[in-house]
């Protein structure tokens, strides 16, 4: 940092030992930076989107620590993990192991599930295994097992004085002569077997009828119970456990009525038996625990008929059956040809003249053996070849479950939907673990439960067991409550244990991971977080800080990357990055207290001291008059919603976390919306009916996911005007006398990019034990085109120039040419004038990808019937760069588009036409409309938590 700006920052009095300091850190656009952070302290690094925030405490901090970690491995085991690139920094001391807590880290594999990922699931394994009670899945009743000290206290006090007869069973309900065995056990001495309830003497030779089924049991001994025959009883309930394989019977000499002792779990009316239980029976990862049918996943791949037959008024020779298209030459139509003659119906008739029979045969297969093809066998002339017709859905299920290609899979799951599994009605599990209980409720129960409710079944269990199972269970449910109380203090008491991680938000999962770190109790860590806060209402946000307070009480230090006032001004020591975004950021323009902070005069300092602030408009819009009518929505926690929606107006939907709003919005009106569009293949939620479709003839989901993947993506070619700057460059008089066309100016294609870097600009030079170097190209210099595609220039700039062009710079120099001018001009208009042209999509932040996005739809010409919907845009947007979204926003409904944002952000919320606030409670507590209108008009609402921090927002 400069002496000047030196003269402004606070300075912040800590001992050399006490601080993590950066010297140097040249990351991205960070400007030479040197910086102290106190140790074990809350420390909150803010910033406007792209100031260098993210470079600071992820790209050096972090990448810095990890590198540390993975330097302490042997060079042998480095050459099989790949080694970390050092980052831009001259050094960082006083740095303690790192732990990021990321937002883009949740986990997509249907497998994960929030109880798999916080432990808790491991643990309610262990208590079911271990106190679990089993009931029959035949009879409903409670299964039994003795020990062989029970079993002999049993014959005991229940056949004192009489005489028994004691059974090892050998076979049950097989077919056999069994031949071998009665002469094996007579060899061993034995004298009596009972087959089929009938006692009878081993003789030399013996056996039964082999084509009927038989129960035959060895008889042990035959006695009277009393005292003094105590020893020989137990050495022959011994034996016939172990000839019975853990299994005997016990017969009454004078009523012939038999009873069975089992060492494993059994059904006494069925005999059915359960294995030993383990943690894995009740895991739905484990072959031992997992339903056969779904292998664990809860939900199968069934044939969906309307795909199949999207119209039944089309014949088959017209593509009426979708997998097998229109009539060709192939052998499958062939067959179909054959099926006609055989069963006489049409292939140029309406698939709904068939006859059914003749139907189940073409979908289902023909029973009745097989069927004679004509062929061409080339050469060797025609033929008549014999062969078997599987159906139309076997062929695409097989295709489905047999195939290699990813291809041909997506091209036969296109004729299938995602059903329950109906053997385990999506409980994962095979039905034996789901007939373990503990207090009347089996573990997938307790999975569906909301986290509050489940809390508060577990607070008093230990009432509901009995002594034996409160010993066992004492430590394992000691390690649940805390778990599941981490996850209440991070304001997640709505999420289920069975919620699987893919459909959490990054604020949500990121939220998981610090309630599992909490309570993984470590000390002496440094923990960097990335906006904890995304997805947090209001009413949560208190237990969120004092979460990460509680992590850095316990000897931590705690780096937040965070826009939130409440959590800025909870910290102990606040570092502001900027001036600007981008390469006008970078530096350090404040640092100390909160307290010390507010008192600078920057743009964060004037927020917080609220001095600057987001304008509440005059009057709120009308809308067109127009309406969308959603009625009767009861998907996940809603119920029985119904919503109005005006458009051509701004639309805010709140509500606590939890209470429905991605239900309603996401996976409800949006696949309506788009289906309606653009035929989508999405499935929304169940809901009653919708009017006013006619209204909307677009609708576009604007999130904040990466515009590409790879280093060649850009927001040129992203927003599209890169192809019209290509375009211009082949109508420069040299390019035209040459002969190149607007193909020669694109990185991938051959004729015209590098052909070291093959138009990548960089090179990755691969080091053995040591990371991967990427250098600028030797021969292009970082160009990514030849000598000859450069030569060309427009306006004394080549095509590498644009691309380096920040958007402030290429608005200037495009301005004559209104076509690529206008788009340039939308991606200056959103906020980012610092970004270049040709700036790799991978670099961009989530917030900067979101305005891409939405310059990219700004710069399209409209019908004003489109209805844009934004899952919390804010994310990662300094108050500065709210105001510029809310400006972009309001144009697009200016230009009598609606809409509709899913938020938390007061700033947001405050300036919105419509609200709809969903509540009252998350979960179960929630789903239900508490009340809508202007921001105003629902500040009044008693019920609504938003009304109540709105009301502040709006008077103060």
């Amino acid at each position: 940092m400069s002496k000047k700006k030196n003269a402004t920052v606070p300075a912040v009095p800590v001992a050399a030992d006490d601080n993590i300091a950066v010297f140097g850190a040249r990351e991205h656009n960070l400007k030479n930076l040197d910086l102290q952070l106190p140790k074990n302290k809350l420390v909150v690094i803010t910033g406007i989107s792209g100031s260098g925030k993210s470079s600071l405490a992820f790209d050096t901090i972090y990448a810095e620590g990890q590198r540390r970690y993975m330097e302490s491995f042997s060079a042998y085991a480095r050459q099989f993990i790949g080694d970390m690139e050092r980052p831009d920094v001259d050094k960082i001391t006083g740095l303690s192991p790192v732990i990021s807590i990321e937002q883009k880290t949740t986990n997509k594999n249907p497998r994960s599930t929030v109880g798999t990922i916080t432990e808790i699931y491991d643990f309610l394994r262990l208590l079911y295994a271990r106190i679990g009670v089993a009931y029959s899945y035949n009879t409903g009743k409670r299964m039994t097992r003795f020990s062989e000290e029970e079993i002999l206290a049993h014959l005991f006090k229940h056949y004192a004085k009489k005489k028994l007869v004691i059974l090892a069973p050998m076979v049950r309900g097989r077919k056999g002569h069994y031949r071998e065995l009665f002469e094996q056990v007579r060899k061993q001495g034995y004298l009596k077997v009972r087959v089929d309830g009938e006692i009878q003497d081993l003789k030399e030779r013996m056996q039964v009828d082999r084509y009927k089924i038989h129960d035959i049991e060895l008889v042990i001994d035959r006695i009277q119970v009393q005292e003094d025959a105590r020893t020989r009883i137990s050495q022959s309930v011994q034996k016939a456990l172990q000839m019975g394989k853990g299994l005997l019977f016990v017969m009454d000499n004078d009523t012939e009525k038999v009873s069975q002792y089992s060492k494993q779990l059994m059904c006494e009316d069925t005999g059915l038996s359960y294995e030993e239980p383990s943690p894995n029976s009740f895991s739905f990862n484990s072959p031992y625990g997992a339903c056969p049918r779904c292998k664990g996943l809860g939900t199968i791949y069934q044939i969906n008929m309307d795909e199949v037959i999207p119209d039944y008024s089309v014949s088959i020779n017209d593509g009426g059956l979708a997998p097998l298209g229109e009539a060709r030459d192939t052998f499958t139509f062939k067959q179909v040809q054959q099926l006609s003659r055989k069963y006489k119906f049409s292939l140029t008739a309406p698939i709904s003249d068939i006859p059914q029979k003749a139907m189940n045969v073409l979908l289902f297969g023909d029973e009745n053996g097989k069927l004679e093809v004509d062929m061409d066998f080339g050469s060797n002339g025609n033929g008549e070849y014999a062969t078997e017709y599987e159906g139309v859905v076997n062929m695409v299920r097989r295709y489905f479950n047999d195939t290699s290609s990813d291809y041909v899979r997506n091209w036969a799951e296109g004729f299938m939907q995602l059903s329950t599994c109906p053997e385990c009605n999506g409980a994962r599990l095979k039905k034996e673990s789901l007939h373990f209980k503990v207090d009347e409720k089996n573990i997938s129960e307790l999975g569906e439960m909301d986290l509050d409710k489940l809390q508060d079944w577990f607070r008093n269990i230990e009432k509901r067991l009995d002594s034996k199972q409160n010993v066992i269970a004492k430590d394992i449910l000691k390690e649940i409550r805390e778990r599941l109380q981490f996850l209440l203090n991070v304001g997640l008491s709505y999420l289920t244990l069975n919620r699987p991680t893919r459909t959490l938000s990054g604020g949500e999962s990121q939220r998981i991971r610090l309630a599992t770190q909490i309570g993984s109790q470590l000390m002496g860590i440094t923990y960097i977080l990335d906006e904890p806060s995304i997805g947090l209402h209001q009413r949560d946000n208190m237990q969120l800080i004092e979460a990460l307070q509680h992590l850095r009480e316990m000897g931590n230090t705690v780096i937040v990357v965070e826009h939130d006032k409440d959590i800025m001004l909870h910290a102990d020591h606040l570092v502001d990055v900027g001036p600007g975004a981008g390469i006008h950021g970078g530096q350090i323009i404040a640092q100390g207290t909160p307290q010390q902070v507010v008192k600078l005069n920057t743009p964060t300092a004037g927020y917080l001291n609220g001095k600057h602030g987001i304008t509440i408009p005059e009057e709120r819009r009308k809308g067109n008059g127009k309406f969308l009518e959603l009625k009767g929505a009861t998907g996940n926690n809603l119920k029985n919603v119904s919503v109005k929606l005006p458009l051509g107006t701004f639309i805010c939907v709140t509500g606590v976390s939890g209470s429905g709003k991605s239900t309603l919005i996401n996976e409800t009106l949006y696949p309506i919306l788009s289906k309606h569009a653009y035929d989508s293949k999405l499935v929304p939620l169940a809901y009653k009916s919708i009017k006013g479709l006619e209204n909307i003839d677009k609708v576009i989901e604007i999130d904040q996911s990466p515009i590409g993947r790879t280093p060649r993506s850009n927001p040129a070619t992203y927003c599209g005007f890169f192809t019209d700057i290509r375009q211009l460059f082949s109508q420069v008089p040299e390019a035209k006398i040459r002969g190149y066309n607007a193909g020669r100016f694109s990185f991938n294609v051959k004729s015209g990019r590098c052909d070291v870097c093959e138009g990548g600009g960089m090179r990755v030079i691969e080091m053995n034990f040591l990371p991967d170097v990427y250098v600028h190209c030797e021969k292009c210099n970082g160009r990514r085109y030849n000598r000859e595609t450069l030569e060309i220039r427009y306006k004394g700039k080549s095509i590498s120039d644009v691309l380096d062009m920040t958007v402030d710079e290429a608005v200037e120099f495009f301005q004559p040419v209104n076509y690529i001018y206008r788009k340039v001009k939308t991606l200056q208009d959103v906020g980012l004038g610092y970004i270049t042209l040709g700036q790799s999509a991978v670099t961009l932040s989530g917030g900067e990808a979101q305005r891409v996005k939405l310059a990219t739809e700004l710069s399209k010409k409209d019908t004003g019937k489109t209805i844009y919907i934004l899952d919390e845009p804010t994310t990662g947007l300094h108050f500065q760069d709210i105001q510029l979204l809310l400006n972009v926003l309001n144009k697009l409904v200016d230009r009598g588009n609606t809409i509709l944002v899913i938020e938390h952000n007061l700033d947001v919320i405050k300036m919105a036409d419509h609200i709809i606030d969903l509540g009252p409670e998350g979960g179960g507590g929630g789903g239900t409309i508490l009340c809508t209108g202007t921001p105003e008009e629902v500040s009044t609402c008693k019920d609504s938590h938003t009304a109540k921090f709105l009301k502040k927002e709006l008077y103060n």
